[in-house]
């Protein structure tokens, strides 16, 4: 089956061109770790679901699954320290190495590491193939086949489905109005403090990664519930202000007083069915500004941001968000490598996205560990960090990327720890 790439798809092949742009997700898995066995659960997933076989045709932004039988690109590691920091290890390593531009290939790269008599999972793949929900379902599929060779197998994905055309017809009152909220986006935008990245044609992603137990999870999403706000906003508003020290570095006197970040948003459920029907990639995004924070409470920040989230669903603010990228698809033919890779830094700045993803919503019958599942996802041109945030069973994982011309590790280190330290402040 065949289908033409949507938008926020053909963005990400025009980011691939400038770095490599990849995400991964690893599962655990609770029974020993066999070679052949895995290999054969996860060749048995890809087939019945339909998607292998890849084609692509980077120049007409076409692809398409011939089906078969998968050839798994499988590597087994030992670990020589805690399983979880030998995946981080894997993914800083996967992340950064190409896909073929066009072609023939598989987008799909696995690795297993033991873990004594459970073994962590993890597949790096092309990013414009699929969104998270997609990947989160084959992992799972994949983790359950290994399990019970019994189980019954998923039933095969719809993988080509349409465009946006279908989705700008069904919303096209709202995307009228965020249209109309354009020109005061605009110069909110031009508030936003440039990201400070020193060769912006140095694409190298560093990865971290830490864990958020059921304790402060709870603890969150009490807070969230009292102040009246999602805990994805209170999240956000502990990340802006972790990253604001950073941003406070770049400060201008000028106009340019404000930290953006970008949310990622999954836009199925606005027309497409679920991810055990379509296995594609529906995504767009839309930014939040705020001041440097000072002074201010996490309330005040995490109620702030609520508000401005809210109207940009309330809007659909991202359909907005793909309008503009297919914007920028015409001018892109026309600006050189180096102007390419400065257009999001100076047109669109943001210091950080931030993408959460709810596994658990998706799992129809969760053999993984509570708390186990760890993402990453590219930087690209777009912005120097991204906060990949994951729930699963009752706990948070969170898996920074970053770009390593842009920010140190102790950078990184800096914002884990104050966003530890802000949950630590919730009661």
């Amino acid at each position: 089956m065949s289908g033409r790439l949507n938008l926020f798809q053909s963005s990400m092949l025009r980011w691939r061109e400038l770095h490599p742009y990849c995400a991964t997700h690893v599962i655990a898995i609770d029974a020993p770790l066999e070679e052949r066995r895995l290999r054969s659960a996860i060749a048995d997933v890809a087939q019945a679901c339909g998607v292998t076989g890849l084609t692509l045709d980077a120049e007409r932004h076409r692809y398409a699954f011939a089906g078969g039988r998968a050839d798994v690109a499988l590597q087994v590691l030992e670990s020589g320290e805690t399983p979880l920091d030998a995946a981080a290890r894997q993914i800083e390593a996967t992340i950064n190495a190409p896909f073929p531009r066009t072609g023939s290939f598989d987008p799909f790269r696995y690795f297993a590491i033991r873990d004594g008599d459970a073994f962590l999972l993890g597949v790096t793949y092309d990013h414009f193939i699929a969104g998270g929900d997609s990947i989160a379902l084959l992992l799972t599929d994949v983790a359950e086949r290994y399990v019970d060779d019994a189980a019954p197998l998923p039933a095969r994905l719809r993988v080509d489905p349409p465009g946006y055309a279908r989705l700008f017809a069904r919303h096209a009152g709202a995307l009228v109005r965020g249209l109309a909220s354009l020109p005061g986006l605009l110069a909110a935008w031009r508030h936003a403090i440039r990201p400070h990245v020193p060769d912006p044609a140095d694409g190298h992603n560093g990865f971290a990664h830490f864990g958020v137990e059921a304790v402060r999870v709870a603890r969150l999403r009490e807070a969230a519930q009292r102040w009246g706000v999602t805990q994805n906003d209170l999240l956000l508003a502990l990340v802006l202000r972790a990253v604001g020290p950073i941003a406070a570095r770049r400060r201008h006197t000028g106009r340019r007083t404000q930290v953006a970040l970008a949310t990622i948003v999954n836009i199925r459920a606005d027309y497409q069915p679920p991810a055990d029907e379509v296995f594609g990639q529906f995504l767009s995004s839309f930014r939040v500004v705020h001041p440097v924070p000072r002074d201010e409470s996490i309330e005040t920040l995490a109620r702030a941001l609520s508000a401005q989230t809210a109207l940009a669903k309330r809007l659909k603010l991202y359909l907005v968000t793909l309008v503009a990228m297919g914007a920028a698809a015409l001018l892109w033919p026309f600006a050189k490598t180096d102007r390419r890779q400065r257009l999001y830094l100076k047109y669109h700045p943001v210091f950080a996205g931030f993408t959460p993803l709810n596994v658990n919503a998706l799992r129809r019958r969760g053999r993984s560990r509570d708390g186990d599942y760890l993402r990453a996802a590219s930087t690209g041109p777009m912005s120097p960090m991204v906060v990949a945030v994951t729930t699963s069973g009752a706990a948070l994982r969170i898996g920074i990327t970053f770009r390593t011309t842009a920010l140190t590790r102790a950078d990184v280190d800096a914002v884990i720890a104050s966003i530890e330290q802000g949950m630590d402040a919730l009661s």
